[in-house]
Parts: C-alpha cells; structure tokens; sequence
C-alpha cells in the first residue's frame, strides 16, 4: 500500500488589495488555479524563476575564449546574455572575447 507523501512547507501571510484578491478567484473559477494558495505558490515559483542568480565560474581567459569558440561553433549565432547564462561566465567577459574573436577574424561579424 503506498503512503501519501506530506510536504513540510512554511505558511506565509500577505495582504493583497481587493482588485488582486477579485483577480485571483476569477482564475481559481475558471479552473486555472485549484485555489488561492495554488495560485500564490505558482506565483512564487515564476518569480524566483525569473530573478534566479546566475553563478560565474571561475575560469582562465584562455578556457574561457575556447569555451565561447565552441559554443558559436555549435550554434552559429548567439547573443552574449545567452552565452553568460548557458557557460555560467561573467558577462564582461563574454564581451571582450567576442571583440577579439571579431578582431582575429574567427568570428563572423553579421
């Protein structure tokens, strides 16, 4: 027989306004949300998804330069915000590299 496994969560209160209590049952009616505690955890999650903190490896100019090289390699085009997300290196960084693959002629400039 399988037991029901029970997440420990944190109640956390807050005041909305009227307008944004309407707004969330108007959701919860349509079938959007299961209820107003659904909504406010799936709110959560959006937000710490959206403002998620990119960690920066830290790595030489040289792996960094091959690292960048290869991820234009595989894709073609890019642009240097993706490329900070997907290798996890700083920005800066990032710019620098692509003006001097630009410079060097490795890179090709559209």
């Amino acid at each position: 027989m399988m037991e029901a496994i029970r997440s420990e969560g944190q109640v956390v209160g807050s005041k909305v306004s009227a307008v944004e209590l309407e707004q969330i049952r108007k959701l919860v009616a349509s079938g959007v949300y299961l209820n107003t505690s659904d909504f406010v955890r799936d709110a959560i999650r959006d937000k710490l998804t959206a403002i998620k903190t990119i960690k920066y490896r830290d790595i030489n100019y040289d792996t960094a330069k091959k690292e960048v090289m290869g991820y234009f390699q595989e894709r073609r085009e890019a642009y240097p915000s993706e490329i900070e997300e997907d290798l996890e290196l700083d920005y800066k960084l990032i710019c620098q590299i692509v003006e001097e693959l630009k410079r060097e002629g490795r890179l090709e400039v559209l």
